[in-house]
């Protein structure tokens, strides 16, 4: 496995984001939505830094799945499990892994619009661009990364992997 950003590029950018978002909401009353299971370590490791920037969150996850076994995505995204909060009239911020073919995060971001929330914003630990299908931008985005597999820092290979404190790249 060939480490494709370490655990110290992690720290520094993430940090970043959370400058970035306090600066942005500063002050406001958020949800954050987590898209599980992958998004579970970053979502931490990014919340956690709100209280610099006066940031409360209400915090709340969907499970959403669009792969099965394996690499490729099935192309069809299913929501598994929905937020259990009213979002209605609340700003969102959805949390998300890695956006590729953008199907997952544009699913996701319909279906709750459709609930009154005031806003409903994006973040994503990784972004492949060359994987896009589907026309999506993240409004903050940690790394763009080539088309390649990868895991750790909660992205998993059928399950494994998760538990990685750095991004790697697997064949």
């Amino acid at each position: 496995m060939e480490i494709l950003i370490s655990e110290s590029m992690l720290r520094s950018r993430i940090n970043e984001l959370i400058d970035e978002i306090g600066q942005d909401y500063g002050g406001s009353e958020i949800v954050v939505i987590g898209i599980l299971t992958g998004s579970f370590v970053f979502l931490a490791d990014l919340v956690r830094g709100f209280h610099r920037h006066n940031l409360s969150p209400k915090i709340d996850f969907m499970t959403v799945s669009s792969y099965g076994k394996g690499k490729r995505s099935s192309g069809r995204v299913r929501i598994i499990q929905d937020v259990s909060v009213n979002i209605t009239g609340c700003e969102i911020l959805i949390v998300d892994d890695i956006l590729d073919t953008g199907r997952t995060l544009h699913t996701v971001v319909d279906h709750l619009k459709k609930r009154g929330p005031k806003s409903v914003r994006t973040c994503v630990l990784l972004d492949k661009k060359r994987k896009r299908e589907v026309e999506f931008k993240a409004d903050y985005i940690g790394f763009e990364i080539p088309d390649c597999y990868v895991v750790g820092y909660g992205l998993d290979y059928n399950g494994r992997f998760r538990e990685l404190p750095f991004i790697g790249r697997i064949a």
